[in-house]
């Protein structure tokens, strides 16, 4: 049987992180998720590690990871959120490659990824290189083998990135239909122009590069691809598994229908698109005529019979190549009428100008420290897989011309993260979107300016300066937005952090902690040393010394704090770099003197003293900040909401008259009941023990009185309440109590006016079922008086959520 079938998913994320903090901060637009990463993980990256096969009922009968099934990628920046965040997540994907290994041959069928999505055929040579060993060096600590093939960012391509690739033992890529030039037999002959999409994907190609070298390409199915991720096929797995069965022609010879596209197609941007792919699996893994494979199997099958010429510098997501990435060539995700992309060109050239104006500097540097510095770069993905002290002081031996200074392994790592985020400020999304505004876009600005700091730090010249001069021409179609020198210095420079900043969020924060001590604070640690705290009425003064290290460049310094809190947010502070005992003795003593007899003016005159950073609770960052601005607010948002609740209360039975009347209700009333019903639905469900019969009367009101509920802020606390009684229950299947507060609120939840998430607490009760159902049924038969009472219990849960209990 030679009719194979393969598809592809390209699973990425843009790094969201910030810069400085290693971190990914609070995103308001991911509401009611964390962030963006934390909302597409929900949506498409756990569903399809545990993906449904439904009978014809509708209910789940088998729970399966389609990775174990695809041929799939993932960016290296996005498996590192993964494992640190969504680890069982993150297992699966590693797991399904060597499910795939003993389905396929001994092919796994996860393929590396060029390490942060940077458009190769726009970088220059050691840019490409280290891109290429970057993504097989975290493939292969990831997935413990080598890999054979690789994707590359947006598919974009050029001879020289091939060579890279064979050079570095990759096998094959893959790429789309019209990135095709013109094809000939292995044998020789004349060539036939396949321009525009005219190639045959049914069947492997290779490339004869310049240098001798070889390697393998797919070009995926363009037409059934474009209907996958645009056209709705996935409403269907049925019309899923048939349109790729269609593909394959009636020819003896070996052939692969394949398709290729991005994997949050998958869920994210289609919901429960894992499902239909899952079905379309199945029904294809049933089919006697055809077979599931992935690349690497198949080349071992059918080895290419063609070679073929690529169109140098073209893409799977641009009509015009690669000119996405550096020009206004009219590809973009849309915007409003006469919006352009011109400020593509000057911020690609203020990257381009930044990169190669540091370059002398690095090399001058770093030949004083390493013994081969781009060499050290290559390898420096090491460090960045494990940053444990042990392992960065390998990676120091290894490259080092002599044994370091601590001074001299600080500046060492600092020239080596200035040439990561020199890399990282190349990723490609930040090209991709409508405006130079976009918040992709602001986060390859935000690399830029961790180069500029460094850089300046390290090679004593500012680069900054023109850096923002360059980004001048880059005009937002945002009349607000102004242009790149503008979102550079207002959304970018106040996300900048040193040690200093570090310092300042950790005295606010200790001010607000009951027992002030050291802490991790993302990437950096900070080791208490002193604090003294007093407190008079109101007011509150506090003075420190603490020790502030980067656990990424092993900088650290001992500083000097002192902040006055008048109360609520009233608060200011300032940083000094320690000098010694006796001078903050001296300091710290006059200024706790001042403050007990009541000198609040000496005290804020003695702040004067703290010149080189002032702070206040803007100092924080983000999360915290946010917990501690809404801890401030938990008295008056209580007053507000007893006032809220008392003119709802009162009130109630005239709102009813009013709404009986047919009269439009008072704003006033509105908000009263809107804030009410969805403060206490919310309170309800986040209770250990949930009031059923409240949340129904107020679910009731809501609705009599039409108040528009929290949908996502709701859905989510019922997801939650759910899986945590799902997960009791999994641990105690004979708890009857949970149980039946379970089957309750599974209730509720299926006749709320908006949709709850059932997927983890599915999969939690699959699996109770899956290991308890024959134990409980011989239980109930043995007379087992609870046995007997979970068995319809179970059932009517499992209609509930739609799971097959038999």
């Amino acid at each position: 049987m030679n009719r194979y079938v393969c598809v592809h998913g390209h699973f990425y994320q843009p790094p969201r992180e910030n810069a400085w903090l290693e971190a990914i901060e609070l995103q308001d637009s991911a509401y009611p998720y964390h962030d963006w990463n934390e909302r597409v993980t929900a949506e498409c990256y756990a569903p399809n590690a545990d993906s449904r096969i439904l009978d014809g009922a509708g209910r789940i009968v088998r729970i399966v990871n389609n990775y174990s099934r695809i041929s799939y990628n993932f960016g290296p920046t996005l498996l590192a959120w993964l494992e640190q965040h969504a680890p069982e997540t993150y297992e699966s994907i590693i797991t399904a490659d060597a499910q795939s290994a003993e389905r396929f041959g001994g092919h796994g069928s996860a393929l590396a990824q060029a390490y942060n999505h940077l458009i190769l055929p726009l970088a220059n040579d050691r840019d490409k290189r280290t891109q290429v060993l970057w993504g097989i060096e975290d493939f292969r600590h990831r997935f413990r083998r080598m890999p054979a093939g690789m994707w590359l960012p947006e598919t974009a391509v050029d001879t020289s990135t091939l060579e890279v690739l064979a050079e570095n033992g990759i096998r094959f890529t893959i790429l789309a239909p019209h990135q095709a030039d013109a094809v000939r037999a292995l044998t020789g002959g004349d060539w036939h122009d396949v321009n525009g999409g005219g190639i045959d994907p049914r069947v492997p190609y290779l490339v004869r590069l310049p240098s001798g070298r070889e390697i393998t390409l797919f070009f995926y199915d363009g037409p059934a691809s474009r209907a996958v991720a645009f056209e709705g096929l996935l409403r269907s797995g049925e019309r899923f598994a048939a349109r790729l069965r269609e593909l394959l022609g009636p020819s003896d010879e070996p052939q692969l229908a394949h398709i290729a596209t991005d994997g949050e197609t998958y869920g994210h941007h289609h919901r429960h698109g894992d499902m239909a792919l899952a079905y379309a699996l199945r029904l294809i893994d049933e089919d006697p005529t055809v077979t599931l494979t992935n690349y690497a199997q198949f080349l071992s099958v059918c080895p290419p019979r063609h070679e073929v010429r690529i169109v140098e510098n073209s893409s799977w997501s641009c009509a015009h190549g690669v000119e996405r990435w550096r020009s206004d060539c009219g590809c973009s995700t849309g915007g409003a009428p006469g919006w352009n992309q011109a400020w593509r060109a000057p911020l690609r050239a203020a990257l381009d100008w930044l990169r190669d104006e540091v370059t002398p500097h690095f090399e001058e540097l770093a030949s004083q420290l390493f013994g081969h510095p781009w060499e050290a770069r290559d390898d420096y993905i090491s460090v960045v897989l494990d940053r444990s002290e042990r392992n960065v002081d390998a990676f120091l031996a290894r490259h080092a011309l002599r044994r370091l200074s601590p001074a001299e392994e600080v500046r060492a790592l600092e020239l080596m993260e200035l040439q990561r985020h020199a890399m990282l400020m190349y990723t490609s999304c930040g090209w991709f979107f409508n405006d130079v505004s976009g918040i992709e876009t602001v986060q390859v600005l935000q690399y830029a300016a961790r180069v500029a700091q460094l850089a300046e730090k390290l090679f004593g010249r500012a680069f900054e300066p023109q850096l923002k001069e360059m980004l001048e021409p880059a005009e937002s179609n945002l009349p607000e937005a102004g242009n790149g020198r503008r979102i550079y210095e207002e959304r970018v420079l106040p996300k900048r952090v040193d040690l200093l900043s570090v310092a300042a969020h950790h005295a606010v924060s200790s001010l607000f902690e009951g027992t002030p001590h050291g802490d991790r604070i993302y990437s950096y640690r900070v080791g208490l040393e002193r604090h003294d705290q007093k407190k008079a009425g109101d007011a509150t003064l506090a003075v420190g010394r603490a020790r502030v290290s980067s656990e990424i460049t092993r900088e650290s310094e001992v500083v000097t704090y002192a902040l006055l809190h008048f109360g609520s947010h009233s608060l200011s502070g300032g940083i000094r770099r320690y000098i010694g005992e006796d001078e903050y003795e001296a300091l710290a003593g006059q200024m706790l003197r001042s403050f007990e007899s009541g000198d609040l003016t000496g005290v804020i005159r003695l702040l004067a003293e703290f010149p080189e950073y002032s702070f206040s609770l803007k100092s924080l960052f983000a999360d915290r900040q946010r917990e501690i601005l809404f801890n401030l607010l938990r008295i008056p948002v209580r007053q507000a909401e007893s006032t809220y609740r008392r003119l709802y209360r009162e009130n109630a039975t005239l709102i009813r008259f009013l709404l009986d009347m047919g009269l439009p209700l008072p704003r006033a009333f509105t908000m009263a009941a809107e804030f009410v019903i969805n403060r206490e639905l919310r309170r309800i469900f986040e209770n250990d023990v949930i009031d059923l019969e409240r949340a129904r009367t107020l679910l009731g009101e809501a609705g009599e009185l039409k108040v528009p509920l929290d949908e996502g802020g709701l859905s989510y606390v019922v997801e939650r309440a759910l899986e945590s009684l799902a997960a009791t229950h999994r641990s105690r299947p004979y708890d009857i109590a949970t149980l039946e507060q379970l089957v309750e609120l599974a209730a509720l939840a299926r006749n709320l006016p908006f949709e709850v998430d059932l997927w983890k607490t599915q999969n939690l009760f699959y699996a109770t079922v899956h290991d308890t159902l024959v134990e409980t049924r011989a239980r109930a038969d043995a007379g087992d008086a609870r046995a007997n009472q979970a068995l319809p219990l179970l059932q009517r849960l499992g209609e509930l959520l739609s799971v097959a209990v038999e």
